[in-house]
């Protein structure tokens, strides 16, 4: 662009070549490059040049780029989750710079939508990018969560950015997701009277939560908190509105989904009582190349930077690594033997309907597979419960295990009554045999999955939207 200026600049000038006529060239030029380099620099991100060190360390979470296959990992999970997309596809998190891309791609997010169908709702977005508080401010909230996920994909340009937390331009700390402004309301810690170590904890709570959509409220993002944080205080609320997410198709238990509480265990937490936060672990102190301090944004584990993190409390590496290797075998082993007994309740529950049971003799059975599961998912659905908060994670797996059994000890009644002496049993060993017992083909929603994307999102979605993930031909 620049040299064809200059050559359109050249030829109009060819008759005033004398000083006169060079000075005016010379000047035109200079002024071409200046404008130039404006219209480079307007590309720079004002963030960017800003805050230079604290961008570099966000941008750098494309690196962490690993994941795992949860679903693989322990396939009783699918059929504990028959019936909702959570069975179809469940990975272990990422860094920040896949969240859009992930979401995007996942089979939990579907396909294009038939004519006249709601599909999945676009509170999907909600804690991938800050264009989500962008569309909210436009269409109003209620007009946003009303809209569908698929319909909104064009709209989202950015992955989790600086504005999410902060208030753009500044380092000043922000919440602008305004179910987690209520939320923080409900337990009484408003954000905008905490101190600025609350505030960080807050900030990264308002997507580090559970939270469900309101069906009421066409499917607005909210925080069940209005009687506590805590999984009791929250299986309060949904008892009381009598809320489920799905029913299961195998046992026809109203079903509770917990999503990544983080910050709920994280606020009964011994680090929370010492003034440990999120930020503490895993948004510690850096120092660059010229000795300037900044806080590093390249979100990740609190090992990995035990010199800066841990080691003001903790004395020695490998001891803490031992204290936590074995809080999350305790974990592991309490949660698998859960998940076998909920396993067992689904199928016994269904061959007691199956046997004529009625809905007055299996409601206290029902119930229990209900707040067991709902308390095994509370501990599994938080990403580093052995750390964060071991105790509860033990806790409720303990509670979890006692509801289930008094469950299993109910249906067993109601088996004898119907004179039902063998229950079916499905093989989850593993992954696709899970599958096959819930009757998920996952190879034709991979199939339309892929036409989707190369349809819709390889031609028309923001870059944003194929990070890490290789575009159609």
């Amino acid at each position: 662009m620049m040299d064809l200026l200059i050559d359109v600049i050249m030829k109009a000038t060819q008759p005033m070549r004398s000083k006169v006529g060079l000075s005016i060239i010379i000047s035109a030029m200079a002024l071409l490059s200046l404008t130039s380099w404006s219209l480079k620099s307007a590309e720079v991100d004002p963030n960017q040049l800003k805050f230079p060190q604290q961008y570099d360390s966000w941008q750098a979470t494309v690196e962490q780029s690993d994941r795992e296959d949860m679903l693989a990992q322990y396939p009783a999970s699918i059929i504990l989750w028959a019936g909702s997309s959570f069975a179809k596809e469940y990975h272990s998190p990422r860094g920040h710079q896949f969240a859009v891309a992930d979401v995007t791609h996942t089979l939990r997010t579907g396909v294009a939508i038939a004519e006249g169908d709601k599909g999945l709702s676009a509170s999907c977005w909600t804690c991938k990018t800050p264009d989500a508080p962008r569309l909210m401010k436009e269409m109003g909230i209620e007009g946003y969560s009303g809209a569908n996920f698929v319909d909104l994909g064009r709209e989202i340009k950015s992955v989790v950015y600086c504005s999410d937390c902060h208030v753009d331009g500044s380092a000043k700390l922000a919440l602008p997701r305004p179910h987690a402004q209520d939320a923080m309301a409900k337990i009484k810690l408003p954000f905008d009277q905490q101190d600025s170590a609350m505030q960080g904890a807050q900030v990264c709570g308002q997507c580090h939560v559970t939270y469900y959509f309101q069906p009421e409220n066409n499917n607005k993002v909210n925080i069940p908190w209005i009687f506590g944080n805590s999984a009791d205080d929250i299986e309060k609320y949904y008892d009381t509105r009598r809320f489920y997410e799905w029913i299961h198709p195998i046992s026809k238990t109203p079903i509770l989904k917990a999503r990544h509480p983080e910050f709920e265990h994280w606020s009964r937490s011994t680090h929370a009582k010492k003034g440990v936060t999120c930020i503490t672990c895993h948004m510690p102190q850096a120092t660059d190349d010229k000795g300037a301090k900044f806080t590093d944004h390249k979100v990740a584990g609190a090992l990995d930077n035990f010199d800066r993190t841990c080691a003001s409390c903790h004395s020695s590496k490998a001891i803490l690594v031992k204290k936590l290797d074995q809080a999350k075998a305790d974990i592991n082993l309490k949660a698998r033997h859960v998940e076998g007994l909920l396993v067992k309740a689904h199928y016994e529950a269904k061959a007691a309907w199956d046997a004529g049971a009625t809905w007055p003799q299996m409601n206290d059975a029902i119930m229990g597979i209900r707040h067991a599961q709902w308390r095994w998912d509370f501990a599994m659905a938080s990403h580093g419960m052995y750390a964060h908060n071991p105790k509860e994670g033990i806790a409720l797996l303990n509670k979890a295990t006692e509801q289930i059994t008094y469950a299993r000890e109910a249906l067993a009644r109601i088996l004898n009554q119907f004179s039902v002496t063998k229950v079916e049993y499905p093989d989850y060993s593993s992954k696709e045999k899970a599958h096959a017992a819930i009757g998920f083909v996952e190879a034709d929603a991979i199939k339309a999955k892929q036409a989707f994307i190369k349809q819709e999102v390889d031609k028309y979605w923001q870059p944003v939207a194929k990070t890490g993930y290789e575009v159609s031909k």
